[in-house]
């Protein structure tokens, strides 16, 4: 019988194939179906805790358009601050395959398109009415701004920590375009997980 090689040789082979089979698996899942992603901020608190990580549906609004009080992951705004990534191409591009992006932004969606949104007496409006919020612990207030009106095609977001949150009311609406997916389930903590 022919001696196959060393031991070493094998399980490098193994290995080997062993990273191109979860490439072919990881990339088609993060690229078209979902994406982890890390809280780095205290802007979602409570619902989403610094260090939380969820995953997000990248076909939920392939299905539909968002709705009000939609938790949504978006590229970060023109000019708003990302952590930047100064490894090499190759390890960005296996990094992106394989842990949390941080490129993005995660917030609530308070206004739909053609809406006026609006912050009164610590409360939101839309079109003059107020919005209930059930997501906000009690007693939160939001400081009041004037008038906007959501532009097609652009959603209103805002985090929950309404004292402690760079949100529409800092970088305005953000394209619909911008949106990568809907967050649908906490999966980190473990003793925390849950539908979102």
């Amino acid at each position: 019988m022919a001696d196959s090689g060393p031991p070493r040789m094998h399980w490098a082979k193994e290995l080997g194939l062993l990273f191109v089979i979860a490439l072919l698996v990881v990339w088609p899942v993060r690229a078209f179906l979902a994406q982890a992603y890390y809280i780095p901020s205290e802007s979602m608190t409570p619902q989403l805790a610094v260090n939380d990580r969820v995953v997000v549906s990248k076909l939920a609004y392939d299905l539909h358009d968002p709705h009000r009080g939609d938790i949504v992951v978006f590229d970060a705004p023109p000019g708003q601050p990302t952590r930047p990534d100064r490894a090499s191409a190759p390890i960005r591009f296996i990094r992106r395959l394989f842990q949390p992006s941080t490129h993005e932004y995660i917030k609530r969606v308070v206004a739909l398109p053609g809406e006026r949104v609006e912050a009164r007496k610590g409360r939101i409006l839309i079109n003059g009415k107020r919005l209930v919020e059930p997501y906000l612990p009690p007693g939160t207030t939001t400081r009041d701004f004037t008038v906007r009106v959501v532009p097609d095609r652009q959603l209103w977001v805002m985090g929950d920590n309404r004292s402690n949150s760079e949100d529409s009311r800092v970088f305005g609406p953000i394209r619909r375009s911008t949106v990568v997916g809907r967050a649908v389930v906490r999966v980190w903590p473990v003793q925390r997980i849950s539908f979102l």
